[in-house]
């Protein structure tokens, strides 16, 4: 198994849309271990609609919160004591990435004595920081960045949502020591086809790869 984090800089910056090209892209499996607020469905499920990929692609949650907030307290206002021994990666075959999409930003309190850093420190595998070209993001990119390699966790690179903002791109990875691993764009409209696409056209499979030594 190859299991690739996704992280974000913050909520709703395009974190789950960059999992659901990964997917694809790297013909991966996906997982969520926790899913936060269920009003517009779950993230895995989302993930599915946009792929059109098979069940058999997609790993359950192993907890789903009522609420869309941290998981510490949703859980808590869900009456749900999380198990942090019941969060290690699902078995998967050895040649498959396993895409898991983390809660949040990286410090997202799990349960009240639990980052998820220490989550991502665990399972040992290689994190990919979602950051958005809009004003603000190289303070929020690079903290997220100092947060994790502080915690000794393999940050692969940084993935761009948003218009083309080459100075800011060029001063975050300069200033934080990653990769530009590619940049998503907006897209007209979100589906498997426009996905590939924008892969193709925007990323390298080979730095995905490079984690793993393929």
């Amino acid at each position: 198994m190859k299991p690739l984090i996704v992280t974000g800089t913050d909520t709703g910056i395009g974190k789950t849309v960059v999992c659901a090209m990964l997917t694809l892209a790297l013909e991966g499996l996906y997982w969520k271990p926790i899913q936060s607020g269920m009003e517009d469905g779950t993230d895995r499920q989302r993930v599915a609609a946009l792929t059109d990929l098979p069940p058999t692609r997609f790993v359950a949650e192993r907890y789903v919160l009522s609420q869309p907030l941290s998981p510490h307290r949703a859980a808590e206002l869900d009456g749900i004591a999380i198990d942090s021994e019941n969060l290690d990666l699902p078995d998967a075959p050895d040649d498959n990435y396993l895409i898991v999409e983390g809660a949040g930003g990286v410090l997202v309190p799990i349960t009240r004595d639990l980052l998820q850093t220490a989550l991502f420190s665990r399972w040992r595998a290689p994190v990919v920081v979602v950051a958005s070209t809009a004003l603000g993001t190289i303070n929020h990119t690079l903290l997220t960045i100092e947060a994790l390699k502080r915690r000794a966790i393999d940050v692969r690179g940084v993935i761009f949502v948003g218009d083309s903002m080459p100075d800011t791109e060029r001063t975050i990875t300069e200033l934080g020591a990653v990769k530009r691993l590619g940049r998503l764009p907006y897209l007209p409209s979100i589906n498997a086809a426009s996905l590939r696409e924008a892969f193709t056209a925007h990323f390298d499979r080979r730095d995905f790869e490079a984690a793993y030594g393929s």
